[in-house]
């Protein structure tokens, strides 16, 4: 998603953490850990996705539908994750994939280092002990690469995953340059930024896209931007990046 992944991906750089990335087919994965921890993470992501894989030979929708799929009696947990993600914010189970890999990558990261970010093309996982600021990538928009958000601190892990309608190849029907979800739940987040994305085409959609947004249960906080323009909403604080 982000042309200038290594700016993009050192302005996430926190400190104390050793930072490496793995690439496993089409997954290319930025990890920080307090120590490299690439085969164990190449070996988790390996598991994911053909666990994925493994679903979509013997449900073929599941890859391509682009609204909510009923929620199987049986399945593997990211899979199922997805799909529950997928029907809360309104939109079709691969729309959470490049978060549900973060996530799970993450969560067994977690196993061996007490601090770990997982960043999967702008989708990001995070069990951090201080505040993170994420920048957003917005392409033209002034706001681009200048604009950060600051979150602080949390007990548990989140997810800050951003969706664009003007960059990159996933699959979008919006025309907004950046929409940021925050969330508990990494699937969730990703879902919720391609629905709110697919929303925005002018400036003035983004009142209402965060308007729907606030209904998608576990959402902690949005940010958009099109244009010039930027709608916050949650406990988030802008602040300006060097």
């Amino acid at each position: 998603m982000f042309e200038n992944r290594k700016t993009y991906r050192r302005l996430h750089q926190k400190k104390g953490l050793v930072s490496f990335d793995i690439t496993v087919k089409e997954t290319n994965l930025n990890i920080q850990a307090q120590t490299d921890l690439s085969e164990q993470a190449i070996r988790s992501t390996l598991n994911y996705r053909n666990q994925i894989e493994t679903y979509i030979r013997q449900y073929p929708e599941f890859a391509t539908a682009l609204s909510p799929l009923p929620q199987p009696a049986l399945g593997p947990g990211i899979v199922m994750e997805m799909i529950q993600a997928s029907s809360l914010a309104q939109v079709g189970p691969m729309a959470a994939v490049a978060g549900a890999v973060a996530e799970y990558v993450g969560r067994d990261l977690l196993n061996l280092s007490c601090e770990v970010v997982v960043e999967n093309g702008g989708d990001i996982f995070i069990r951090s002990d201080a505040e993170t600021v994420f920048a957003i990538y917005a392409g033209d928009s002034p706001l681009s690469m200048t604009t950060g958000i600051l979150i602080e601190r949390q007990d548990t892990p989140f997810a800050m995953c951003t969706s664009s309608g003007t960059l990159g190849h996933s699959k979008s029907f919006g025309a907004a340059d950046a929409v940021s979800v925050v969330a508990g739940s990494c699937c969730l987040a990703d879902a919720a930024a391609t629905a709110l994305c697919n929303m925005v085409k002018t400036e003035k959609d983004i009142k209402k896209a965060i308007q729907a947004g606030r209904q998608i249960q576990g959402i902690q906080g949005i940010v958009i931007i099109k244009g010039e323009q930027i709608g916050l909403w949650g406990n988030l604080r802008l602040v300006r990046l060097p």
